[in-house]
Order: structure tokens, then C-alpha cells, then sequence
């Protein structure tokens, strides 16, 4: 009787223990990390399953894609339904391939099913960014099927944010990895060429390549960058170039109020006004070089003494210490919050730009876990009301402010030194 009384306990303590493991040792985060793919795998296919499709760009997309294939080469003329092309070539390129494999169009199941295969790879590529950093419990990747939005995002909508979110995360993937800057440029330059939406992160890259090879290096970084877009853009670059670079890259472009998910805290005509997108501007521009004077850098590589060993030795990397995986993620990632935050309008889709980074970056804050979970909850809300209201508008914006504020307070004096010495 004794026995039998041992074993349930023996039983309660291995998988207590097998539990605790796949929650919190390194050595099992693939583990973990692969129960959640292949658990939301089946949840992603049950949603296309079941839910029906919302026809909102996809047939814009699928039309403009019908043109360009016809060997239009005058951006005015491609459009569509819902407005004309306002991306860059790289869009019209993988939306041709969409066009055919998906019979013009009208097989949207298996875009549905293309666009659920994208997602999964998205979830691998995130983990991945993850475990690179080595500075976050496994855990974290039970947040990453929890999202409606997201979930809607790819295989409900079909959006192109979704081939351009996937292409600056390979991005970020080889950027923490020293050697693999020019691999990062081409794929970063990419995920450019469909969405300019990918210039949010180009701040923070520039201080992971200054300091990582310094400046000469990165100017050259930039200019294959550019290389990069130049000949994706090629075919209408060199025919009707200013058609092609008002459409791609305009950044004058106003967004409608009624489609944003922010700001409905203001009226329409403040939201619309130029003094406001100024304004907003200048908040982006200012809170981007505080992050970098006094967070990205510090310590003995200080703002001042990076920019003196760059001008002595311009070839040079200008770090002293190592420009860690950690420390590139942290930077690029809060780049990016930066530019989403000071955005005059995010529409639904653009949740995907940081929908799988925000668990990243809760844990990077000082805060207890309990509100850790409770900003990622409150962001994702805010990004379910629609229409969105001044509330959940309010909401949004309070989360992601305490959000950048967490990762404010978190830096602190000598913060790049010891995000650096966490990980070498």
C-alpha cells in the first residue's frame, strides 16, 4: 500500500520537474518553443477553417498585380479598388508570384494557407531572436499564439505588412550576429522594398553598425542598402521615376481618421493638421536620440568617446566592448516601439510591426511580472476594439508609453555595460 502511495507522488514531482525545465532551462527551449509552433499550427488552420475570410486589400492587390504583370511600368496607372500602389516594387513582386500560384487570385484558401505557413515562420524566426539574446525565459513563447489580431492579420486578411514583418526579422536575426552585416543590409533592404514601414528600425541600425564597424562601414551599410532598392526597383526606376518614388516612398501621405487605431484622443482636424505630424516628428526625433545618447550607449562607450575613436579611426569599430545579440535586439526592437509610437496613424495591420517583440520588451522593463503580462494583455485589447474609441485608443497609447518608459528606467546609468556583460 506504501508503494502504491509513492508512486502519484514520484509521478506529481517528475512532471513537476519536466514542467519547471521546459519553463525555464536554456537547455530546453527548443522544446517548449516546439510545442507551441505545432500547437498553433493546428490553431491557425482550425481559424481558416472556421473563420471567414474579410476581403479588405486582397483584391486590390491581386488587380495591381494583374497590371504590373501586364509590363506596367507607370506606377500611376497600378491600382486597384481600394486606391493605387503606394509600396515599393518588391510588393508588386511577390504579389505577381501570389496571383499565379493562387489563380488570380480567387483560390483564397490556399493564399490563406500560404499566408498561415508565413505566420508559423514568423513564430520560429521571433524564437529564435529570442534565444539568440539568451536574457529571457522560455515561457515567453507560450505569449505568442495568444494573439486575435495577429492571427487576423495573416490568414483573415492577408495583408502585405506580413511579408515585410518577416523579412526584417531574418533581418534582425543575422544584424545579432557579427560578420553577418552585409546579410542583414540585403535582407533588411528587402523588407524595404515592400514596406517603408522597415525604416522604423533603421535608427537603432545605425548605432549597432557604428559602434559594431564603425562609421566608414556603415556608410557603406547604407549605400548597399540603397544599392539594394535601386535594383529591386529597377524596372521602374529607370522608365518613370518620379511616379515610382511618389507612390513607394511618400511620406507626406495622410492616413484616414476614420481607420486608425490611435490618437482618437484628438479630434479629426487636429489629427490631420501638419502642426500635428510636425509635432509628432519632432517627439520621434527627440526620443530616438535620448534612447541613443543615454541608453544604446554609455560607459566607457559613451556617445562622445564613440564619436572620437570613429573620426581617429574611421575603419575601425568604435565598441570597446562587444556589441552583443542582446544588445542589438534591445536596440532594434526599441527603435522600432519608438517610430510605432509616434506614428500620426496605425491602421489594424500594423500591429504586426511589434505584436511578438512586446513580450521581449515587457521583460526587459523593471516592472513585476504581473504588469509585465498586464501591458501585453492592455496593447493587445487595444488592437481588438473596432472601431476604436477614444478608450481603447487611450489605452494603446498609455501601454506602449509605459511601455518605452520601462525600457527607460530599466537602462539607467551604464545600462549598454551591463546589457552587454549579461550575455558575453
Amino acid at each position: 500500500m506504501d508503494h502504491h502511495d509513492r508512486v502519484p507522488t514520484f509521478s506529481r514531482h517528475a512532471i513537476l520537474k519536466a514542467v519547471t525545465r521546459l519553463l525555464f532551462d536554456r537547455a530546453y527551449f527548443w522544446h517548449l518553443a516546439a510545442l507551441v509552433f505545432i500547437g498553433d499550427t493546428a490553431l491557425t488552420a482550425l481559424i481558416i477553417r472556421f473563420v471567414s475570410f474579410t476581403e479588405i486589400d486582397w483584391e486590390t492587390y491581386m488587380i495591381q498585380a494583374h497590371i504590373a504583370d501586364k509590363s506596367e511600368l507607370n506606377y500611376a496607372n497600378i491600382t486597384g479598388p481600394t486606391g493605387p500602389a503606394v509600396y515599393p516594387a518588391g510588393h508588386l513582386y511577390i504579389h505577381r508570384s501570389l496571383y499565379h500560384l493562387t489563380s488570380g487570385g480567387t483560390n483564397v484558401q490556399l493564399a490563406q494557407h500560404l499566408y498561415g505557413a508565413l505566420y508559423i515562420a514568423l513564430l520560429v524566426l521571433t524564437a529564435a531572436i529570442y534565444r539568440r539574446t539568451d536574457s529571457t525565459p522560455n515561457w515567453l513563447t507560450l505569449l505568442f499564439p495568444l494573439s486575435k489580431r495577429l492571427h487576423s492579420i495573416f490568414v483573415l486578411r492577408l495583408f502585405n505588412d506580413c511579408w515585410s514583418v518577416l523579412a526584417v526579422h531574418v533581418a534582425v536575426l543575422a544584424y545579432q550576429t557579427r560578420g553577418r552585416e552585409n546579410l542583414a543590409g540585403v535582407l533588411f533592404s528587402i523588407a524595404l522594398s515592400i514596406k517603408m514601414s522597415a525604416l522604423l528600425y533603421l535608427p537603432g541600425i545605425l548605432v549597432v553598425l557604428f559602434k559594431r564597424v564603425g562609421p566608414l562601414r556603415t556608410a557603406a551599410h547604407v549605400g548597399l542598402i540603397a544599392l539594394i532598392q535601386v535594383f529591386v526597383g529597377w524596372s521602374y526606376l529607370s522608365t518613370y521615376p518620379k511616379q515610382y518614388l511618389h507612390a513607394s516612398f511618400d511620406f507626406s501621405r495622410v492616413f484616414l481618421y476614420q481607420w486608425t487605431v490611435n490618437w482618437r484622443l484628438v479630434d479629426e482636424e487636429v489629427f490631420l493638421s501638419p502642426i500635428w505630424a510636425k509635432g509628432l516628428l519632432l517627439g520621434h526625433l527627440i526620443a530616438l536620440v535620448l534612447f541613443a545618447i543615454f541608453r544604446w550607449c554609455g560607459g566607457v562607450d559613451g556617445v562622445i568617446a564613440l564619436l572620437r575613436r570613429g573620426l581617429r579611426r574611421p575603419d575601425q569599430p568604435t565598441a570597446l566592448l562587444p556589441v552583443t545579440a542582446n544588445h542589438v535586439t534591445v536596440i532594434l526592437f526599441t527603435s522600432n516601439l519608438v517610430g510605432i509610437l509616434f506614428a500620426r496613424s496605425l491602421h489594424y495591420q500594423f500591429y504586426s510591426w511589434y505584436a511578438l517583440q512586446i513580450p521581449f520588451l515587457a521583460w526587459k522593463t523593471p516592472y513585476p511580472i504581473p504588469v509585465k503580462l498586464a501591458l501585453s494583455a492592455a496593447i493587445e485589447y487595444a488592437w481588438n476594439v473596432f472601431p476604436s474609441t477614444p478608450l481603447s485608443s487611450g489605452i494603446l497609447l498609455g501601454a506602449n508609453v509605459a511601455l518605452l518608459g520601462g525600457l527607460w528606467l530599466s537602462s539607467g546609468a551604464g545600462y549598454a555595460l551591463r546589457q552587454q556583460q549579461k550575455t558575453d
